[in-house]
């Protein structure tokens, strides 16, 4: 156990997308963008939900913690990978690989939860809007969230410190470009059935009815919106879940096709290139698809821009006006 116990303490080499040196410069590039566009349109989902009253409702106050989380999570594995090809390193530490697998575990959870309350907001505001404030009050609002954090750590915790009962010895090579759980434990020397146990369990429990809390809203929503007699109040019903739907497809849509390319085909490569879709695009496209499809959104932008703007332009003299 000696030499294997020294291997742990070593470092794993993520291998990324290419070794073509000539694509570093390219690849590089586009992941800064994403990554830029991602922080600063959540960003700017959060500013314009905090500073704008409008907006102080159940529905943004679980959008700006969806933006917040997507932040964190593309923040958990862009900057590594970023700083390796810089410095044309492919390495990463024993230690910050199990940091990477415990925030990336705990945010991709939290954002299958916060898509769960979200729709069970949607399902209250639409089959029950008489009751809708007293329901969704802001003590459930905030337990809600509280409970997804919780649940998300505590999942996030068990997965880590069952990679740390893992053996590691020759082959540190990760395929992937930042550390997948499921990458490092198969490089496990030891046994891994108790790892693959706690990690399926975990998947379907958390995300399977987490999914199916989503579907049961989705179902009853659809169901009421049907029962609506006129076209315009279905057009209106439908547009207030409209944004969120377009999310939960996109991001359980990457993540299941992920898994089935990893089942048809072996290439490493290609499995990395498919998680690029629900871990890094996904949280990028979340803020355009609220923002777009959103009048509210789109309204407490414009209205933050021009506070920003006139206050950047005239200063403390703005106070002074009438």
């Amino acid at each position: 156990m000696g030499p294997e116990n020294d291997t742990q303490l070593s470092e794993f080499l993520l291998l990324g997308f290419s070794e073509d040196p000539e694509l570093q410069p390219l690849i590089f590039g586009l992941f800064l963008s994403v990554y830029l566009v991602t922080v600063l349109g959540n960003l700017l989902i959060i500013l314009a939900t905090v500073s704008d009253f409008h907006l102080h409702t159940p529905m943004y106050f679980f959008l700006s913690n969806l933006s917040f989380v997507d932040i964190c999570f593309t923040s958990t594995i862009i900057p590594k990978m970023l700083v390796n090809l810089q410095t044309q390193s492919k390495a990463i530490t024993y230690a910050g690989c199990i940091t990477q697998i415990y925030f990336f575990t705990l945010f991709v959870v939290l954002d299958n939860f916060l898509l769960a309350v979200m729709a069970y907001d949607r399902f209250v505001a639409i089959c029950h809007p008489l009751n809708y404030t007293v329901i969704m009050n802001p003590h459930l609002c905030g337990l809600l969230v509280l409970a997804s954090w919780i649940t998300s750590a505590l999942n996030s915790l068990l997965q880590s410190l069952m990679v740390l009962r893992l053996s590691f010895c020759s082959n540190l090579e990760i395929p992937h470009f930042f550390c997948e759980i499921i990458q490092v434990v198969h490089l496990a020397c030891s046994d891994t059935f108790l790892n693959d146990l706690v990690m399926y369990l975990a998947a379907v429990l958390l995300a399977g009815c987490a999914f199916a809390g989503i579907l049961y809203s989705y179902s009853k929503i659809v169901s009421s919106i049907c029962a609506i007699s006129s076209a315009q109040g279905k057009y209106r019903a439908f547009s207030t879940c409209a944004s969120h739907l377009s999310v939960v497809s996109l991001f359980y849509g990457t993540g299941l096709g992920v898994y089935l390319s990893s089942t048809v085909t072996q290439n490493s490569h290609s499995n990395a290139a498919a998680s690029v879709m629900y871990s890094v695009v996904t949280p990028m496209l979340n803020p355009f698809i609220y923002s777009l499809r959103n009048k509210d959104i789109k309204s407490a932008l414009m209205r933050l821009i021009e506070r920003v703007t006139i206050k950047g332009t005239f200063g403390p003299g703005l106070d002074k006006c009438p």
